[in-house]
């Protein structure tokens, strides 16, 4: 009896103070939206750029050099990867250091082999960014093999290789930071890019299951996630682009230098979860919450799409 009692008495005092924490957490979260965390400095850190040869990636590079950081360009076309590296250093007027990699992250060996090379010639990578362009085939029943797997290759093995390559070392230090970027498409099925799809809720996915590894293993070293969500896209003039836009006023487009100034932002404040317009991920909250039948309704209200290929 006294037994039973104890442990209802246990239950209603956990669920209380799980309601408490619940509680405190939305009023934080509230907070937040008009008081951000503070920028802290990203001075002195390490930082891995893949894709750095154009693009966004590019600009993350020079922004990042601009703001004191050491940046680590990785890219498969060694020589827009050296010229990012030369814009770095000169754009970010001896603040940071810029060095330049080849790098074919497909290749789990490559990617040893180069982040050995790194290691010895820098130092310990403190931030990875893993900002390749993703291949994307049509429909799936009409587009051979290889090019699925050079799909999922690029946008999900590479991110395990590099991680694989980096994150014992961070967390030796005590100390790092990881940014992966998804798309609207790894939010909700796209039509006619299904293997570009099922990459970026692939990414969602291990940003999410990291964090909770982390966390639970968070005395072995203090290194934290960042998923930045892209709606709907980056358009620059390097990449082939198909767009499709019902209400081009609500999503529009986004050149690489705000977007990467955002990403930024979203990793200096230690941002768990961040999208890009930053509105939009509150929207896509609540409208998940709809039933199966009125999501289909908002998405063919927007009728939204993109060819990354």
């Amino acid at each position: 009896m006294f037994l039973r009692m104890y442990s209802f008495l246990v239950l209603i005092y956990d669920v209380l103070s799980l309601i408490f924490l619940v509680i405190e957490a939305e009023l934080e979260a509230f907070y937040r939206i008009f008081i951000p965390p503070r920028l802290k400095s990203v001075a002195g850190e390490i930082i891995l750029i893949t894709g750095a040869g154009h693009g966004l990636g590019r600009e993350l590079a020079i922004q990042f050099s601009m703001l004191g950081a050491t940046v680590i360009c990785w890219d498969i076309r060694s020589d827009s990867n050296e010229e990012t590296a030369m814009a770095a250093d000169s754009l970010g007027f001896g603040v940071g250091k810029a060095y330049a990699y080849t790098c074919d992250i497909t290749n789990r060996y490559q990617v040893i082999k180069v982040a050995e090379r790194v290691k010895k010639e820098v130092g310990i990578v403190t931030v990875m960014i893993n900002c390749c362009n993703l291949p994307s085939p049509r429909i799936l029943t009409e587009h051979p093999a290889p090019g699925v797997r050079k799909t999922l290759d690029i946008g999900v093995m590479s991110q395990f290789w590099i991680l694989g390559a980096f994150l014992p070392s961070m967390q030796e230090k005590k100390h790092g930071h990881i940014i992966m970027l998804t798309s609207v498409a790894g939010l909700t099925g796209i039509k006619d890019l299904v293997p570009l799809s099922a990459a970026q809720f692939a990414i969602q996915g291990l940003a999410e299951s990291l964090t909770e590894e982390l966390r639970n293993y968070k005395p072995i070293g203090d290194v934290k996630v960042t998923l930045v969500h892209i709606y709907p896209f980056i358009v620059d003039q390097e990449m082939s682009t198909n767009i499709q836009l019902r209400i081009p006023s609500y999503f529009g487009t986004i050149e690489p230098v705000a977007a990467a100034k955002k990403i930024i932002d979203a990793m200096r404040r230690d941002y768990t979860e961040a999208s890009i317009p930053g509105y939009l991920l509150y929207a896509d909250k609540v409208v998940s919450l709809l039933p199966r039948k009125a999501i289909l309704a908002v998405r063919e209200l927007l009728d939204t799409g993109v060819d990354f290929g």
